[in-house]
């Protein structure tokens, strides 16, 4: 450890700047052109999520050079409320641009190696320690100086490539089985589409969700009796979880007796969740397990005749004209009445042969989001360790 050193961020970057948005200065976005990375493209666990960037044209671009993103670079959430998120700039985003709410640090690579930097400040104390400086404003921020004081250890170049390469093996086979289920996904929506849309039979009847498939929702167990979360043994999954895929866990989990006592009820595994109250509204996933819920999500409880993969699916299909549906000015909300009312088609042989053919590609997608899971526990738990010299590379 006495090769370790501290420094201050400011220490090791050539330059910390930051964007601005183009509508500020008269331009506007386009339809493709420049890549232009919101705060929202950026994850916490480092990935950056491409189809949720904007573009700019190329004069907007050179107008707006000082935040022109070279390769390496590392953008950093500086402004909103998911702060200390970062990413690493690739080349395949380039060229790129961003706006205020994204730090760019440019490191002296001389003594910094990115990736180990983008490691270092992914770890939850950092994490954590940004988010308290921006203290209980309304539009929690920090500035370049708060950035520039944050701490970093650092080993000599070569340990930090060690470290980094430790680090991202594992982030590329999460990364890879992440395009797997992508894949898979649209297959199986691909499927969906042809089979029941495209080649549709006129003598197939359309009837409304809720009357073929049981809907309940969940409830919310007294939070005066903390017994009942403490030492829970369901997971109790709230709306803000639903994660567009399967769930295996939740934040906090719920005793028996606090089910019995509340509204809450245990799902059969494969039940779809939809949200229906506030942002998260029309999100949706599926249940791994028997699990629980909260009120603010709705449950389809799949059946022999509509199985999980067919309304999973057709979930999916509903999430924009659901989410056009909510109505409410202080919180956005829809109703399981509105959910009931989705159309479904009664062609359930169809429906069985169809579940057949695509079930496998459900089962794979839940063993990669299984394997996603163990290996982002098992990086989690690698990053602090390595990063503190806890455990020696060489």
């Amino acid at each position: 450890m006495s090769e370790w050193k501290e420094y201050r961020l400011g220490d090791i970057t050539a330059l910390v700047t930051k964007g601005t948005t183009p509508t500020t200065m008269g331009a506007n976005f386009v339809n493709s052109g420049i890549n232009f990375i919101k705060s929202e493209s950026v994850s916490y666990d480092g990935r950056i999520d491409k189809s949720k960037f904007v573009y700019i044209d190329n004069e907007t671009h050179e107008k707006l050079k000082r935040s022109q993103l070279i390769e390496d670079d590392i953008l950093f959430s500086m402004a909103g409320i998911f702060l200390g998120k970062n990413a690493i700039v690739t080349k395949d985003l380039l060229p790129a641009n961003t706006n205020q709410a994204l730090a760019i640090i440019r490191l002296k690579k001389e003594k910094a190696f990115p990736k180990y930097i983008h490691y270092f400040l992914r770890q939850p104390s950092i994490v954590d320690f940004v988010n308290n400086m921006s203290g209980q404003s309304a539009q929690p921020n920090i500035n370049f100086e708060e950035i520039k004081s944050i701490d970093v250890l650092l080993p000599p170049l070569p340990k930090q490539r060690a470290i980094a390469s430790i680090l991202s093996s594992l982030d590329d086979k999460i990364d890879l089985l992440h395009r797997q289920n992508a894949t898979l996904e649209k297959m199986a929506e691909t499927l969906f589409r042809q089979w029941f849309v495209e080649e549709a039979k006129e003598e197939w009847e359309e009837i409304e969700l809720g009357e073929v498939i049981e809907t309940t929702s969940g409830g919310t167990p007294s939070r005066a009796n903390m017994q009942f979360y403490e030492n829970g043994t369901i997971h109790w999954v709230k709306s803000k979880e639903l994660n567009g895929t399967f769930i295996f866990d939740s934040e906090e989990k719920i005793t028996v007796e606090a089910m019995r006592l509340s509204s809450a009820k245990l799902l059969p595994k494969n039940s779809i969740l939809i949200a229906m109250y506030g942002a998260t509204v029309g999100e949706y996933a599926i249940i791994s397990k028997p699990m629980t819920c909260n009120q603010a999500v709705c449950v389809l409880k799949p059946n022999d005749n509509y199985p999980y993969s067919y309304l999973f699916l057709l979930v999916k299909s509903y999430k924009g004209e659901l989410v056009n549906m909510a109505v409410g000015s202080a919180q956005q909300n829809i109703s399981q009445q509105i959910i009931k009312k989705i159309p479904v088609l009664n062609c359930v042989e169809k429906i069985g042969q169809f579940h057949s053919t695509i079930s496998p590609y459900f089962e794979k997608i839940k063993t990669n989001q299984s394997q996603i899971r163990t290996l982002t526990q098992l990086r989690d738990t690698l990053l602090p360790k390595l990063m503190s010299g806890e455990i020696k590379v060489f």
